[in-house]
């Protein structure tokens, strides 16, 4: 079952602006460690770097969406991140007050899996975000 839908579409050329205006501040701020290291890998091109930082960014305000909070009410940017399963398939991986509102929001007997795509066509970034409540597999 679904427990939470999330969306959001940026301007990458304003996260550019803010990342140029506020450098390190804002990265430490918004992005975890894991999510830096993946922008920082495509450091040969500024565009990628810039487009990788607003899909996440975007993830990120979908993702607080879908738990119905937004940036706000114990849940903060890092409590959220952008990662890959083993096939490549994003998701989020949830810390501190996120994750104590995905606990919150999931069913007793099911656990929680997130859904994320995400895409950027210059000048903008989108990301839709998905949660849903599967049954736990009975052993």
């Amino acid at each position: 079952m679904i427990i939470g839908i999330g969306s959001d579409l940026i301007d990458i050329t304003r996260v550019a602006k803010v990342i140029e205006r506020h450098g390190e501040r804002f990265l430490d701020r918004i992005f975890t460690v894991a999510e830096r290291a993946k922008a920082e890998r495509r450091a040969k091109n500024e565009k990628m770097v810039v487009a990788t930082y607003a899909k996440r960014f975007a993830a990120k305000e979908a993702c607080s969406k879908a738990l119905g909070t937004g940036i706000r009410r114990g849940v903060w940017w890092r409590d959220m991140g952008v990662v890959n399963l083993p096939g490549g398939r994003p998701t989020m991986q949830l810390t501190g007050g996120a994750l104590a509102r995905l606990q919150a929001l999931t069913p007793e007997g099911f656990e929680a899996r997130i859904d994320v795509s995400i895409t950027d066509d210059w000048p903008l970034a989108q990301a839709f975000v998905i949660i849903s409540a599967v049954p736990l597999a009975k052993s």
